[in-house]
């Protein structure tokens, strides 16, 4: 009988204190200042040091958040070519994890209760408190705003659902969106006329009424549809998920309506990647695969621990980057995880984790102290070295215009 693999701890437990930073000059014109930016400086991406995050913005938490970062991320990001964005419901913030000539950079935009994630076909698609929102960048690969972000993501498509509590979101083949409407229990897409479509519901929900009885939540699309779906339980009554939070998750085949994996603790962020099926049990902090989804009958087997209760899961080639949030209120609180951090001598922490899939460590790891202590979604945004955003109610997003053939005026 074969031996289920033990999940490796990650949990460095080293922290930088921030400095002072000076403001970016504009330089370019149009000229966005986006209120909420800081910026993350390293003096060596080389070293194995973890690296003093430094940070501006109007926001009154930013003065009671500090950023870390170990010594070669910003190298692994360089190498890799790509940048990170993530978000947190409790800070109201997207944040854009890039780099620059001094090191890391990390960009924040503010947005109501912004939660899923995904990024297809140059567009950053996101839901958001009341709505679901699609950016798009106009940047031409030659241009930069501010003599410095070579993408400017941009809301240019906007569907008003009310609050639903949307959760993961993804893009199917035809280019449209579907996203998990945790409230109706259900998948669903933007209607035109109405909040939103439903698509699918599991088959142990009987009616489609705003009763968040399963805390349907993640999403994992294959083949340019909907697959895979994850939920805290299967009960039919309003909130009823709060009483299975220990061992009632499942899994469940979108395609077949089949549970393929029950007994799981609040698992979140189900994606395919590499022909397997990855969940994050976050009620154990463990990331995962569910082996024998195929068959109906599968079982979850760990393949790394990490030290917080997760959610946001992402993958590049063999790194899977996940997100990891303070189990501080009621509902993240009782769970195994608590029992694990004491095994492990471990605090639970805000961030990122870059874990090597192909042995469970972690290589690479970006951390949030103070103020902020959840995060959601996590997404890869390739191609980019340093991107923003501007959120739909900032004032400076009425002057940033751009149209076919338009440029902007970049200094030599």
């Amino acid at each position: 009988m074969a031996r289920t693999p033990k999940a490796k701890t990650n949990a460095p437990k080293t922290q930088a204190k921030a400095q002072a930073q000076p403001k970016l000059k504009t330089q370019v014109q149009p000229k966005p200042q986006v209120q909420t930016q800081s910026q993350v400086e390293a003096q060596s991406a080389a070293s194995a040091r973890p690296q003093p995050v430094t940070s501006e913005s109007s926001s009154p938490a930013a003065s009671t958040v500090k950023y870390s970062q170990s010594g070669g991320l910003v190298a692994l990001l360089a190498r890799h070519n790509i940048s990170v964005a993530f978000t947190s419901y409790q800070s109201g913030l997207l944040y854009l994890l890039g780099r620059n000539a001094q090191g890391a950079h990390l960009h924040q935009t503010g947005l109501a209760k912004p939660m899923g994630l995904a990024y297809a076909n140059g567009a950053l698609t996101l839901s958001s408190g009341f709505q679901l929102m699609s950016f798009q960048n106009p940047l031409a690969p030659h241009e930069r705003v501010n003599n410095l972000f070579d993408a400017c993501f941009v809301p240019r498509g906007v569907h008003y659902t009310g609050q639903l509590d949307a959760h993961d979101v993804g893009i199917a083949a035809d280019g449209s969106l579907i996203f998990v409407n945790t409230q109706f229990n259900c998948l669903a897409t933007p209607d035109p006329r109405h909040s939103f479509k439903m698509l699918w519901k599991p088959p142990f929900i009987s009616d489609l009424v705003k009763e968040d009885r399963c805390h349907l939540n993640g999403l994992a699309m294959d083949a340019g549809g909907p697959a895979f779906v994850t939920a805290v339980s299967k009960s039919d009554t309003i909130d009823g998920w709060r009483d299975r939070r220990a061992d009632g998750g499942i899994v469940i085949d979108v395609r077949s309506n089949e549970v393929v994996c029950n007994g799981l603790s609040m698992p979140h962020s189900p994606r395919v990647h590499q022909g397997e099926l990855w969940v994050l049990n976050s009620g154990t902090g463990e990331l995962g695969v569910v082996e024998g989804a195929a068959s109906g009958k599968g079982k979850f087997v760990p393949r790394a621990f990490c030290p917080g209760f997760l959610r946001g899961l992402a993958f590049h080639g063999d790194l899977a980057f996940v997100g990891l949030s303070k189990p501080r209120y009621e509902r993240f609180e009782g769970l195994a995880l608590d029992q694990r951090l004491r095994e492990a001598d471990s605090e639970p922490w805000c961030g990122i984790q870059v874990i090597d899939i192909r042995n469970g460590t972690c290589v690479e790891w970006f951390r949030i102290d103070g103020a902020v202590a959840e995060l959601y979604d996590v997404e890869i945004i390739p191609g980019f070295t340093c991107p923003m955003a501007l959120s739909p109610s900032s004032p400076e997003i009425t002057k940033f215009l751009t149209w076919e053939g338009s440029q902007l005026d970049v200094p030599a």
